[in-house]
């Protein structure tokens, strides 16, 4: 899965690798998390279009909000195919701009955040759906979740899930749901190469969503002990019972032949 990512590029650094049109003026973001607004990229009448959006998305048939689970991810194996997605990866895929994303390694009780980025420091594009709620009122909410896959080999040891990263050749491919339908875009949701990202573990600040600053992004060392078997509690053997002296006969005075 992705619970948290961030975008640290310069608006410039992103609008040139996305080409929208806009020129939005955003600062970084080291901490972004569900419910909070995201960047992201449609096609909007044939064009490139910069929004923002809630992350966490909301299909347009639910009928009381505050009763849905928030949906922050989207399996890319079951997203044609779940009422949840599937309208929204026929009509409203879109890219999601990020230049890295964190993962919890589960180590001996506890769970290590990792930072994961391009190895070339560029900005990546997550593959994304969006969708907009009308209210019984006309108000409306626009929101989008991301699409996820099988970890690759790099990551594979930090955790069993990645977003679905699209590379820049294919954004027309995925953008365009007027002439790609979604069982050819879903092509595109495969683990990234391997030789793509690299992980290196970071401060547990992380966990708290009000921490966002360019210290999160600090190496930390790592160190786990081993985590040993419990000993089985060794059993006692238990006492052996004296045995019970032979009662003596009691003597009748009659001699005995054996």
């Amino acid at each position: 899965m992705c619970g948290r990512f961030t975008v640290t590029a310069t608006p410039d650094a992103i609008r040139a690798l996305f080409r929208y049109p806009e020129q939005p003026n955003f600062p970084p973001r080291y901490n972004i998390a569900p419910t909070q607004p995201i960047a992201l990229v449609r096609l909007h009448e044939g064009q490139r279009q910069f929004v923002l959006m809630r992350w966490g998305l909301l299909p347009s048939w639910v009928k009381d909000p505050k009763t849905f689970t928030l949906l922050i991810n989207a399996r890319g194996e079951s997203v044609c195919d779940k009422p949840a997605f599937r309208a929204a990866m026929k009509r409203r895929r879109c890219l999601i701009p990020a230049d890295g994303f964190y993962e919890w390694q589960a180590t001996g009780g506890r769970k290590q955040p990792y930072f994961i980025r391009a190895k070339s420091g560029e900005p990546l594009a997550f593959a994304g759906l969006w969708e907009t709620w009308t209210g019984p009122n006309g108000e409306e909410l626009d929101t989008a979740a991301i699409v996820t896959t099988e970890a690759n080999r790099t990551l594979r040891a930090i955790h069993d899930r990645m977003p679905a990263i699209i590379p820049p050749e294919a954004f027309d491919l995925w953008l365009d749901c007027t002439n790609v339908d979604a069982r050819t875009a879903e092509a595109l949701i495969r683990p990234a190469p391997d030789d793509l990202l690299e992980a290196y573990a970071v401060s547990t600040a992380v966990n708290r969503t009000a921490n966002d600053s360019p210290k999160l992004l600090e190496r930390v060392e790592v160190n786990v002990a081993p985590v040993m078997p419990t000993p089985k509690p060794i059993k006692k053997p238990t006492p052996k019972q004296p045995a019970r002296a032979k009662r003596a006969k009691k003597d009748s005075g009659q001699g005995v032949l054996f």
